[in-house]
């Protein structure tokens, strides 16, 4: 399908998103008083994310139509994981001790009673919610949207399978996903921005956190040098080199799977996207043991993160504002925006309950509702090093997200029923 968009050309497209993150950058690190003024506020990360989702709503740019995406999270963000994550003190990781996991599934469990309780207070409002019957029973839709909160694309895909969505609830739940997830996303990081005075005021416990922190840069500030071109040339060989030889695994073992063990289906097992992102951070992990980490010295995060804000743009690429005053989609919307609120508070409670730092209620949340595509970018927003930490409870995601939507999705039907 031809789209109409002002600017259909990849080329042209990443060349916009490039000028604007340069934008984001000079204007962010300026000594003019307005910039530092206006950046005191709003995140630079977040107005790398914003600014994309603009081209989009004013047609500019077609983010659907664009392969931009897909490129950045297929090419770029698998080398900027095995980047990040082959310095990693997997050791110090595990020293963060359990609030991450506890925050993780906190995260999962407000998403499987937040769909329900979303439902029962919007039908209660408006009982025609319920009205449609059959498979585009708006409670079927909303198993797809708990599975692409609980995991991602791949258990979505799952869920509206094993509840025989239909094809017009699935698209407005998909919408209802990208804007509301987006949302979300936004408001993690604009908290992200402002972690050490939430932390001060919640009392949280951020020693592990910091420890973590002062060692990678006690890392840098003794051994950071000028990259080489070598160095530089190395950096760009590992990060892709890995990126390519785990497309090979993923392109052979999700068919493999999808052939031979079709009831993994249950399990990502036959998604190629779980698979990359499985064998990079094993692979990175692996890697992290060898001298090839002090690539790190040279500047092996600072390429990643490169990588990662351009996938951060293609993300915002996705974002369409005016679809949320939609009138025909505001009931629907009542429907994400109230189950992400009811995720948000659990999410607040335990951890002020626990004390645990924002750093892990973000991360923990984005884990669940964004997966490894952008788990990774929230967590990077309070440290590079914290990055793997997000890539961690992703893969997680990946493993509980069709159990728990599944068990989300027999909640709904009752509720409907």
């Amino acid at each position: 399908m031809s789209s109409t968009a002002l600017v259909t050309n990849d080329a042209t497209g990443l060349g916009i998103l490039a000028v604007i993150l340069g934008f984001v950058f000079y204007t962010s690190n300026s000594k003019n008083r307005f910039w530092t003024k206006f950046y005191t506020f709003i995140p630079a990360l977040l107005m790398c994310y914003f600014l994309p989702s603009l081209l989009n709503t004013f047609n500019i740019i077609d983010g659907h139509s664009s392969q931009l995406y897909f490129v950045a999270s297929r090419y770029l963000l698998p080398a900027c994981l095995v980047l990040l994550i082959l310095s990693v003190d997997l050791k110090a990781i595990v020293s963060l001790g359990p609030k991450a996991l506890i925050m993780f599934l906190t995260g999962t469990v407000g998403i499987v009673v937040g769909g329900p309780i979303a439902l029962l207070i919007v039908s209660a409002m408006n009982p025609e919610v319920l009205g449609v019957q059959g498979p585009e029973a708006v409670w079927r839709g909303m198993t797809t949207l708990a599975g692409s909160w609980i995991g991602g694309g791949a258990n979505q895909a799952a869920m509206k399978e094993i509840y025989e969505a239909g094809g017009d609830i699935f698209s407005i739940m998909v919408t209802v996903d990208v804007i509301v997830a987006n949302i979300w996303m936004a408001v993690l990081l604009f908290m992200a921005s402002k972690a050490k005075q939430i932390d001060a005021k919640t009392g949280a416990d951020t020693s592990a956190l910091e420890a973590l922190k002062d060692k990678v840069e006690k890392y840098h500030a003794e051994n950071a040098r000028i990259p080489s071109l070598k160095d530089l040339m190395m950096i760009v060989a590992i990060g892709f080199g890995i990126t390519g030889l785990a497309h090979v695994v993923a392109d052979f073992l999700g068919p493999f799977f999808e052939l031979n063990y079709p009831w993994t289906r249950d399990y990502s097992l036959t998604s190629k996207f779980f698979w990359l992102i499985v064998t990079v951070t094993t692979i990175g992990l692996a890697m992290s043991f060898s001298p090839v980490r002090h690539l790190e010295a040279a500047g092996a995060s600072k390429v990643a993160t490169a990588f990662l804000y351009i996938l951060v743009a293609t993300i915002g690429l996705h974002m369409d504002v005016s679809k949320l005053f939609d009138p025909e989609n505001l009931w629907y919307f009542a429907i994400g925006i109230i189950w992400m609120l009811v995720h948000a508070c659990l999410m607040l409670i335990v951890a002020k309950l626990i004390k645990a730092p924002l750093f892990y209620m973000a991360v923990g949340s984005q884990a669940n509702v964004g997966g490894a595509a952008s788990a990774p970018v929230v967590a990077a927003a309070f440290h590079p090093s914290l990055a793997p930490v997000g890539v961690l409870l992703a893969v997680l995601g990946y493993a509980v997200g069709t159990y728990m939507a599944w068990i989300c999705g027999q909640i709904l039907q009752i509720i409907a029923s």
